[in-house]
């Protein structure tokens, strides 16, 4: 059994300690807002908040977070799509496919909410995240749309 503190909520969950945390949100918490991608980390799509830092889910055991870790997944990251970075993603119909995109706006959220005012190298270097679709110059617009409203 484990305690997480997810979207400022302390839930219990019979889980190996092992399961990744994507897991534990999609299959014991129905939240599925969190995809699965690659499983090894590398394409972003399962990003969630701990602690407010981006973090890959899908490599992260559930015995490595405890209930004062704060877990936040895009389900929690406003309740009304009234973050800066969701309204800029819409306003600037970044998605195509929209697959990864709860990822790169979780990532994105992380970036802007600890970097006021992003450079594109700033952007390059922290955005990791995978885009099939190709949408990374309007990421970019984005990110630097949400910056300044946040300003």
């Amino acid at each position: 059994m484990a305690k997480l503190n997810v979207n400022g909520k302390v839930v219990d969950v019979d889980v190996e300690g092992d399961t990744p945390l994507l897991w534990v949100l999609r299959e014991q918490l129905g939240m599925t807002g969190t995809k699965y991608g690659c499983g090894i980390a590398q394409c972003g799509s399962c990003t969630v908040h701990v602690d407010g830092v981006a973090t890959r889910s899908c490599v992260l055991p559930v015995d490595a977070l405890g209930e004062t870790d704060e877990i936040t997944t895009i389900e929690g990251l406003s309740a009304d799509a009234s973050h800066p970075v969701q309204k800029a993603w819409a306003e600037l119909d970044v998605p195509q496919c929209g697959y990864c995109q709860s990822g790169m706006i979780m990532a994105a959220a992380a970036l802007v909410d600890n970097n006021p005012s992003p450079t594109d190298e700033d952007i390059n270097a922290e955005m990791t995240n995978i885009c099939r679709c190709g949408t990374f110059v309007r990421v970019r617009a984005a990110i630097h749309q949400a910056a300044k409203s946040k300003a």
